[in-house]
């Protein structure tokens, strides 16, 4: 496992010039533990196996050195993948799980080689738009393809674009991307690709599927674990709740402490439009974000989101990954996730790059042992609490002190550190 002193700027990373100059312009001043790790090997031209938490600044981890590769070639003459002869070559594959994750991606990428001067070509292709206009955005080829497998198997069927020439593979959210059923897609397009290449992959958790994918691509890889759940920056709290005053409480805490952002997670997209409802007749405007809103709705959705014309989301997971909202006070858990590695993902969206960040779950009676299991696959343990005036009844608080009996605490999670961690965040996140 890779360890490594975080260097106190970029310049000791090695970057290039027009690199440093930009992110000066962006004000990041210090390369974050996964990109001081991350930078150096994949400019080494290392394959590369990487976790960490969302919010971490991986996306500028392998972004910068894919950049810095490509322009120097460049200037030094030697041609990309893209430039191998004729035809829609791509020189290096960005491949995620979903629209919104490629999108945000493609315009990091864009937004880092600004002092490039139009030298590197990055195209995003997804799917629920238009794919005349992308199979035109591809024609001579990129230096940058970031993907969703889906769409990027109809252009190759449409001979829009090549792979056999791609330098690098990043796959972005590896085990999101297994969980939602491509890896058929995936080894598809896997086949397609050069044996000799670089391969990068980022995976906030690591089943056997990544893994098995882990021995299948990489060469010799360096590996990289920065996954934790930093108490400074993100506080996670458990309500019990009757399950008939679940939506009253969460109107309750909204308009209490008057959050100006808060994205809260169903299950289903009928969910999203009922739970708004209810919030609209407790006078709360809510808007709604899920798989049946086409790309134009979900595009202006996050934008008002993230502007604060929107103060409350609700969202099925297609939020939980590749949603970056800077400064985001509170995600809530309204329906619990299914799977366990999701409500990492969903806390994930708050508390992102040393922020303070609030994540709530409210949970009734049917939801008690699923959420056990979700502590014990994430090596957490949590106190239940009560918000006053909603306390389940007797015969509740009964099944949940059965339900929930004593476990052992991970090291590190006692009273004296609990206290400490949320001593350093604002009192609106304490006073329930």
């Amino acid at each position: 496992m890779t360890t490594a002193k975080t260097p106190n700027n970029f310049t000791e990373l090695g970057l290039i010039s027009p690199l440093l100059a930009r992110l000066n312009e962006l004000e990041y001043q210090q390369p974050t533990p996964i990109q001081a790790q991350v930078i150096p090997s994949v400019l080494t031209g290392r394959d590369l196996i990487a976790g960490a938490n969302t919010g971490s600044g991986k996306t500028a981890a392998f972004a910068l050195p894919l950049l810095q590769e490509l322009y120097t070639n460049k200037r030094e003459g030697v041609h990309s993948g893209s430039k191998h002869g004729k035809g829609n070559f791509v020189s290096n594959l960005i491949l995620v799980p979903t629209r919104e994750l490629a999108k945000q991606v493609a315009d990091s990428v864009k937004s880092y080689a600004t002092h490039f001067n139009g030298a590197i070509k990055t195209v995003c292709v997804f799917g629920g738009v238009s794919v005349n206009t992308q199979m035109l955005a591809l024609r001579g080829g990129a230096d940058i393809l970031v993907a969703t497998p889906g769409r990027l198997l109809d252009l190759i069927s449409s001979n829009a674009v090549k792979l056999d020439k791609v330098n690098t593979l990043v796959l972005d959210e590896a085990d999101r991307m297994l969980s939602l059923g491509f890896t058929e897609e995936l080894s598809e397009l896997l086949a397609l690709l050069p044996k000799q290449k670089q391969t990068l992959l980022f995976s906030a958790t690591f089943p056997e599927q990544v893994q098995a994918l882990t021995q299948e691509l990489l060469n010799d890889p360096v590996e990289v674990q920065l996954q934790s759940n930093d108490a400074s920056t993100l506080v996670q709290r458990v309500f019990t709740v009757d399950k008939g005053k679940k939506t009253a409480l969460l109107a309750h805490l909204i308009k209490k402490h008057e959050w100006r952002q808060a994205l809260i997670f169903v299950n289903a997209k009928n969910s999203c439009e009922h739970l708004a409802d209810k919030l609209y007749k407790r006078g709360i405007i809510a808007e709604v974000f899920h798989g049946d809103k086409g790309q134009g709705a979900r595009t202006r959705i996050l934008e008002d989101f993230k502007s604060g014309e929107i103060d409350v989301l609700i969202a099925t997971d297609i939020a939980a990954r590749g949603l970056d909202i800077e400064k985001l006070p509170v995600v809530i858990n309204f329906d619990l996730p299914r799977s366990p590695s999701d409500y990492m993902h969903r806390i994930g969206r708050s508390g992102r790059a040393g922020e303070v960040g609030l994540a709530l779950s409210l949970i009734d009676y049917e939801d008690y042992h699923h959420f056990k299991v979700i502590e014990k696959k994430n090596k957490i343990r949590l106190e239940r609490e009560q918000v006053e005036g909603f306390e389940v009844d007797e015969e509740a608080t009964k099944e949940l002190l059965e339900a929930i009996k004593p476990v052992a605490k991970p090291a590190g999670t006692g009273k004296k550190k609990r206290k400490k961690a949320l001593s350093n965040h604002d009192i609106w996140l304490r006073d329930y």
